[in-house]
């Protein structure tokens, strides 16, 4: 299998001097196709920096973060964008859906923006939508609907069109445990049929869904396994 997410001894530094908080130091890491991994981890350990460096929506100060081969350092703007839309859906705790548009609406927008015509992207969309359990809620606006409808909906535009990364920040975390599960089975399912995907995660449940489970420490990776069938065992491992 090839790796489609590389991370080469990625450092991240927030802020300067005596406030500087090292989110990221020294993290490598390979995602390959068809591989999910779950990455676990106390709060402020450098989960959501390894996600925004994994979609090149923050650089890393020094390292390589590479998408299907691609150095992003080495991408224009506007490339950057691209590989972005292409390739890239992104589940992140803050859910960004545009409350001026409808769930498909929402859901098309990163296949229109890619050039994809309204009348190829919406059904595709519906599709999405249908995935995730929300078929009669395409034409309602994200104030129409609960959190976890909205958190379905962002779930399914990270995953409409042919996306070879998904990056999930807590997923989950606004749906109840029927409907958490069934995103994680639509999840790995879209990973058996070859992508591949970082699944950021508290619930050592969730992180069972996955291929190998990695748990950062104060920027760093200190422990890693393959698929758990008890999942609390790295965590202790690694306290």
């Amino acid at each position: 299998m090839t790796a489609v997410l590389q991370l080469r001894d990625v450092h991240r530094t927030h802020g300067t001097g005596e406030a500087a908080v090292h989110a990221l130091a020294g993290v490598t890491l390979d995602v390959l196709a068809g591989e999910l991994v779950a990455v676990m981890g106390p709060s402020g350990s450098g989960k959501s920096t390894l996600l925004n460096l994994a979609g090149g929506l923050d650089a890393p100060d020094t390292g390589e973060v590479l998408v299907e081969g691609l150095a992003l350092s080495t991408l224009r703007r506007r490339e950057l964008a691209g590989l972005r839309r292409r390739s890239v859906g992104y589940v992140f705790q803050a859910l960004n859906l545009l409350p001026s548009l409808t769930a498909v609406e929402n859901v098309a927008l990163p296949l229109e923006l890619e050039g994809v015509s309204a009348r190829k992207a919406r059904p595709l969309a519906e599709a999405a939508l249908s995935e995730v359990e929300l078929a009669g809620y395409a034409h309602r606006f994200p104030d129409e609907m609960s959190g976890g409808q909205q958190q379905r909906v962002a779930i399914a535009r990270a995953l409409v069109g042919q996306r070879r990364l998904v990056l999930a920040d807590e997923p989950t975390g606004a749906l109840d445990s029927v409907t958490g599960e069934a995103v994680l089975r639509l999840l790995r399912a879209r990973v058996d049929a070859g992508a591949a995907a970082v699944l950021v995660t508290h619930e050592a449940r969730h992180a069972a869904w996955a291929d190998r489970v990695v748990f950062l420490r104060d920027g760093r990776i200190v422990d890693a396994s393959g698929p758990l069938t008890q999942p609390e065992q790295l965590l202790e491992t690694a306290s």
